[in-house]
C-alpha cells in the first residue's frame, strides 16, 4: 500500500512541475501581447482576458481547497 502511495506522488510531483512550468511560461507569453509597439489592443480586451483567467484560477483554488468540481471558461475576445 506505501508503494502505491509513493507513486502517486511521484506521478503527482512529476506532472505538476511539468503542467505548473508551461503554465507560467504560457502566462509570460500572454503578458508580451501587452507590447503596444507590436499589438493593438481595447481595454476591454485587456478586462476579458483578465477575467477569463481570474475566473479560471479561482476555479483552480476551489477544486484544491474543497475538492469542487470542473469548471471550464470559454474565452473569445470576438
Amino acid at each position: 500500500m506505501v508503494h502505491s502511495v509513493s507513486r502517486r506522488r511521484e506521478r503527482f510531483v512529476h506532472l505538476a512541475e511539468k503542467r505548473v512550468i508551461r503554465t507560467i511560461k504560457d502566462l509570460r507569453l500572454v503578458g508580451n501581447l501587452a507590447n503596444r509597439s507590436n499589438y493593438e489592443y481595447e481595454p476591454e480586451d485587456v478586462e476579458k482576458i483578465l477575467k477569463a483567467l481570474d475566473v479560471e484560477f479561482r476555479a483552480l483554488k476551489r477544486r484544491f481547497e474543497v475538492g469542487g468540481g470542473r469548471e471550464m471558461v470559454d474565452f473569445k475576445l470576438r
